[in-house]
């Protein structure tokens, strides 16, 4: 068998040819594969060959990847031949006996990194000729600076000889992609653009067509994705981003009957198209995000570093394969974005945290701060409102659960949210919100407005940081206190901090009951826990004074969890049952739980307020706690 290993960043790739079935790998040299780097232990670990299948078990304490699956130590994985094996800082190919097919995340990688090459090679060229910045500072929306441009790259094109005979089967492995994309921004274009968030909708622009563009050939283009649209049946499914799933994960399939369509003049003006797209973007638009932000199906932007831009799809991060064409291309993008809200970054003031108006967050840092160069991170905020019956859909919650906390909701119980990161803590917060009467009158308090309450009685207030002279701060603490002064029925705090939890309790115990929050915890115990150290952070307490405290004003805490896989489901429901004084802490009973790892399941207890639930009609007993409860 052939064993190809390179470190990390290193081009230089070593090859081993061995026979034996096992083959070690580590800083030993009796090691079959000696990897020299005090990163790696003296035995990482052994590969095993067995009638074709490749086995590989972990013998060190740090994790390795195999493909894209993470190892422990003392764990074990099948895999294929020709699958990637990441012990850090260095990769490993394994040959194959045969030929394997490549994952469609690895040829789509290939294929970005391909054509951002050719991006980057024409951007050269172009700074060269004239300066991009200064021409995306002085256009003034006129054709004239697009045209210019259009035509410059069409010269830059010819003059490195880029569709050159030599470069023909290269651009015929990277015409696929972009006529899947092609075809993925047609879909987003065609539709309704109310039903999208703000960024998508900055992402709209007028670079997508070229200005230097010719009838004939658009005919053509047009013709081929009208062709793929029919033969992935698109028009069938229920909406855009089912559209986009489906193009992603079938369109290779369909391309070899596009293929014979695809004559040199039609490739070479499509390949021109979207490099002339592409760059308009860089210099005008956001770049390689153009694209990710309009994608109803990406719900979070990660820009690690200028090569490494990361996607959260469907609950999972995955390398999105697009990558800017330099630091300085990054950072005027970010500047770019941040200035749609009044904001600014530079050296003097290199971190920025803002949200537009539908409540997208935009998180940028730049040097010094960020060592690696420019980090960008952007929670798209969704246009499609999540209601309880797509939780339930989902499989995030259970239909008897989510009767339960609609009662709980209805009775003015107070309620807390607790997950981590990405959780689904604010959806949740919007669902319940939801079940609130609409004759109470709501205040909702947040860092950055995320809520969305359909409610017509709702005050919203957000926090303000202090200015360049360091006054003017308005902090959570601030405007929970004022609130209390606003006459609310019922107070809503998007997330507790710091010292604010101290005010949010107060605020349940003095009549403000319904009133709801969240905090970050990774179970309805824990939270309890972090709740103490949020109201010290405020006042020097006694612990039992806090906890007596958290017992008489919090009633409900549903722990939202993500699962492997990237599911998000409710994963504890529990009551706040009280102080016990004798043992000197908190009585936190559950009442549904997750017991067979897939769904919520009640536990059988009964909280020490149903009699309120039952006599309000709010919820039957039979339907919690019976054999049909989620039917």
């Amino acid at each position: 068998m052939k064993i190809w290993y390179n470190k990390v960043n290193e081009s230089r790739r070593h090859q081993l040819e061995t026979e034996d079935s096992e083959i070690g790998i580590g800083r030993d040299p009796e090691n079959t594969i000696c990897l020299q780097s005090p990163l790696v232990s003296k035995y990482q670990a052994v590969v095993r060959q067995d009638n074709g299948s490749l086995s590989l078990e972990n013998l060190g304490l740090n994790s390795c990847m195999v493909g894209s699956t993470e190892v422990l130590g003392g764990d074990s994985i099948t895999f294929s031949a020709g699958e990637t094996v990441r012990i850090w800082p260095f990769t490993l190919t394994f040959e194959a006996e045969k030929v394997t097919a490549i994952g469609r995340a690895e040829v789509e990688a290939h294929l970005r990194s391909t054509m951002a090459g050719l991006e980057l090679k024409v951007h050269r060229k172009l700074l060269e000729r004239f300066d991009l910045y200064e021409l995306e500072s002085n256009r003034l929306g006129d054709e004239e600076s697009i045209l210019m441009l259009e035509r410059n790259i069409e010269d830059v094109c010819r003059e490195i000889n880029l569709f050159g005979d030599e470069n023909e089967p290269l651009l015929e492995e990277v015409i696929g992609l972009v006529l899947r994309d092609l075809l993925t921004n047609q879909l987003i274009l065609e539709s309704d653009k109310t039903q999208l968030d703000s960024l998508a909708q900055l992402a709209y622009n007028e670079y997508d067509v070229p200005a230097t563009l010719v009838p004939e050939r658009e005919t053509e283009l047009r013709n081929l994705i009208h062709f793929a649209y029919e033969r992935l049946e698109l028009k069938s499914l229920p909406d855009l981003s089912a559209q986009i799933e489906q193009s992603e994960k079938k369109f290779n399939e369909t391309y070899p009957l596009l293929r014979p369509h695809l004559h040199k003049e039609l490739i070479r003006y499509i390949l021109l198209r979207t490099l002339k797209k592409d760059l308009k973007d860089t210099v005008f638009g956001f770049g390689p995000l153009q694209d990710l932000l309009r994608a109803p199906t990406i719900s979070e932007i990660m820009v690690v570093k200028s090569d490494q831009i990361y996607v959260e799809r469907d609950g999972v991060l995955e390398l999105s394969g697009r990558r800017f064409i330099s630091d300085k291309v990054t950072e005027s993008i970010i500047e770019r974005i941040v200035a749609q809200v009044g904001r600014r970054i530079d050296k003097s003031q290199p971190l920025v945290d803002a949200r537009l108006a539908d409540g997208s967050r935009v998180n940028a840092i730049i040097p010094p701060l960020a060592i690696q160069g420019p980090c960008l991170t952007i929670r798209k905020f969704p246009a499609f409102r999540f209601s309880i019956d797509h939780l339930i859909e989902l499989n995030s919650i259970t239909t008897a659960a989510a009767r339960f906390v609609r009662a709980c909701v209805i009775d003015r119980r107070n309620i807390l949210v607790s997950g981590g990161t990405g959780t689904g803590k604010t959806t949740m917060l919007n669902v319940l919100s939801s079940f609130i009467p609409n004759r109470d009158r709501i205040i909702t308090i947040e860092d950055t407005t995320e809520l969305q309450l359909q409610k017509d009685h709702c005050v919203t207030l957000e926090s303000k940081p202090a200015n360049v002279e360091g006054a003017g701060e308005y902090t959570i603490r601030d405007l929970v206190k004022n609130a209390l002064r606003m006459r609310p029925d019922r107070i809503i705090v998007g997330e507790c901090r710091s010292g604010e939890a101290l005010d949010m309790l107060q605020a349940m115990n003095t009549g403000h009951d319904g009133s709801m929050t969240t905090v970050h915890a990774n179970s309805t115990e824990d939270v309890m826990k972090r709740l103490e150290v949020l109201v010290l952070m405020a006042v020097d307490l006694p612990v039992v004074s806090i906890q007596r405290q958290i017992a008489s004003a919090i009633d409900i805490v549903v722990q939202i969890t993500r699962l492997p896989g990237g599911r998000r489901a409710v994963t504890q429901i529990s009551e706040v049952a009280g102080f016990d004084a004798d043992r000197n802490e908190l009585v936190i009973t559950d009442i549904f739980n997750f017991r067979d790892g897939e769904s919520l399941l009640p536990t059988g207890y009964m909280p020490t307020f149903i009699d309120s639930l039952i006599e309000r009609d709010l919820l039957q007993l039979e339907f919690l706690y019976g054999e049909d409860a989620d039917k």
